[in-house]
């Protein structure tokens, strides 16, 4: 009963996270360019924009429903259930009348087999690690954090457009997410894991808002989801010691997180044949501020008032690809 309470809370968080980073994706497009050198005046840039803003809260809804999935079923689950949201950003593309090529397709598709392949091996359960201790945690920790920094500074033009920043979030909220497992499970010091938490996650919101600029929603937010639950995945496995079911069940579930790496390796590799998702959103800046568009001062219209949701997706679909497409 607590694994299935813990699935149901991973997928709703999943949701949340997906909805909340396509609204910051659709967002960016219409933004002055972020800069680090600049930090307020990008972050009162960001928060100004009420689509983006919409985004942020409904993502922090998210992250809120994954810290209490961690203490109903065991990392590796979670985070393999989550790693479906990539789905969900496909989706919500296609939604807003996006195109995705063949190579996102599969990443697409390999994604969402892997959620279920998982599924079907949560009926033979998981059997529950133990505490590692601090050591095991903050090494794991660490080492995600230069690979952060690798993937957005040297191996970042090896990649496609935003996917070495995209990369680089998903590493940093993977570390994020080990610390806060360890804070679960009481392992001590515990100021220590709370700091590297925030840490973490401050910086990989940096890395993703300026990938967010620079690369369509799957190559940036969907690798990202994607690096953010399989590196916890295989944190689970390896520092928490949460052990595989045997028998068919195992394989299953072993399956189901393959495909997570596949799926990573597929939208960060680079792709010539064209643009693909949503336009990256550097594209088009001197609309960002017009009149009448979600980073302009008009007044939010009625709609988003009686069907809010509906209304994100529909009309700031429709606007964004509008300019961009």
């Amino acid at each position: 009963m607590r694994l299935a309470i813990g699935v149901v809370l991973a997928l709703s968080s999943t949701a949340a996270l997906s909805f909340g980073f396509y609204l910051q994706h659709l967002a960016s497009g219409k933004l002055p360019s972020l800069a680090i050198r600049h930090p307020l005046r990008s972050l009162a840039s960001l928060f100004a924009c009420r689509l983006w803003l919409a985004g942020f809260v409904t993502g922090l809804c998210g992250w809120a429903a994954y810290i209490v999935a961690l203490g109903f079923a065991p990392l590796s689950v979670v985070q393999a259930t989550s790693a479906g949201g990539v789905g969900l950003i496909a989706v919500l593309v296609r939604r807003g009348g996006g195109r995705l090529t063949r190579r996102e397709q599969t990443a697409v598709v390999a994604s969402v087999t892997g959620l279920a392949l998982l599924g079907l091996s949560l009926p033979a359960g998981v059997i529950h690690g133990t505490s590692p201790g601090w050591q095991l945690p903050l090494t794991w920790t660490l080492i995600s954090m230069c690979l952060a920094g690798a993937a957005a500074g040297p191996l970042g033009p090896a990649l496609r457009p935003g996917a070495g920043l995209g990369a680089a979030a998903g590493l940093l909220y993977s570390a994020g997410d080990v610390a806060t497992k360890a804070l679960v499970n009481g392992s001590h010091p515990a100021v220590l894991f709370a700091t590297l938490l925030l840490v973490c996650h401050g910086l990989a919101f940096v890395a993703l808002q300026l990938a967010f600029q620079r690369g369509t929603a799957l190559a940036t937010a969907g690798l990202s989801t994607l690096m953010t639950n399989a590196l916890p995945i295989l944190a689970g496995l390896v520092i928490f010691a949460e052990r595989m079911p045997g028998g068919a069940a195992g394989v299953l579930r072993g399956l189901g997180f393959a495909t997570t790496v596949l799926g990573a390796t597929l939208l960060a590799s680079s792709d010539r044949a064209g643009a693909a998702g949503t336009a990256p959103a550097s594209t088009d800046r001197a609309r960002a501020a017009q009149p009448g568009t979600w980073a302009g001062t008009a007044p939010i219209h009625p709609a988003w008032v009686r069907r809010p949701a509906r209304y994100l997706i529909d009309h700031g679909a429709r606007a964004y690809y509008r300019h961009h497409v």
